[in-house]
C-alpha cells in the first residue's frame, strides 16, 4: 500500500477493508519509517508495526 493511501485511510472516519496477512485490520497510524500501526479488528488488543507493502486495500 502506499503510504499517502495508508494514511488517508488511518484519518477517515469511515472503516476500509484493509487486509494484511489474509485478515482484515485497523490502520491506527503510519509511522516515518513506512511503517503503520495495526490491529486484527477480531482481536483489537494485537497491536504491531507492520511494512506498509503487506497492506492491502480490498475494495
Amino acid at each position: 500500500m502506499h503510504r499517502m493511501r495508508a494514511e488517508e485511510i488511518a484519518q477517515s472516519p469511515e472503516m476500509k477493508n484493509v487486509i494484511y496477512n489474509g485478515k482484515q485490520v485497523y490502520i491506527q497510524q503510519v509511522n516515518d519509517n513506512n511503517t503503520a500501526r495495526i490491529f486484527p479488528l477480531d482481536d483489537p488488543e494485537s497491536e504491531m508495526d507492520v511494512q506498509l507493502t503487506n497492506l492491502y486495500e480490498q475494495i
